[in-house]
């Protein structure tokens, strides 16, 4: 499976829960996540989307671990069931 074909499925069933999966570009800052997840309630996950062959870069890791320290919530989905196990 394409990892376009995973972030379109994360949009989807973000909305099925009536959620918004933003875009996120930030200029000048390499290595963050592909999505903010931003569901009911408060909720929020920055989302990184990979296929299952895919790698994190060092830079991707590395935001990974700031938001971890920071107390955000972060994950990295490789398939549909990722996105499925995240959104319960």
């Amino acid at each position: 499976m394409l990892e376009k074909q995973v972030e379109k499925y994360l949009i989807r069933r973000t909305a099925e829960r009536g959620g918004v999966a933003y875009k996120w570009v930030s200029p000048g800052r390499v290595g963050v996540a592909d999505r903010i997840v931003v569901l009911p309630d408060g909720v929020v996950w920055f989302v990184e989307v990979k296929t299952v062959t895919g790698r994190l870069s060092e830079m991707q890791k590395i935001f990974a671990a700031d938001m971890m320290r920071l107390g955000q919530n972060y994950r990295c989905v490789w398939c549909k069931e990722d996105v499925d196990e995240l959104l319960q």
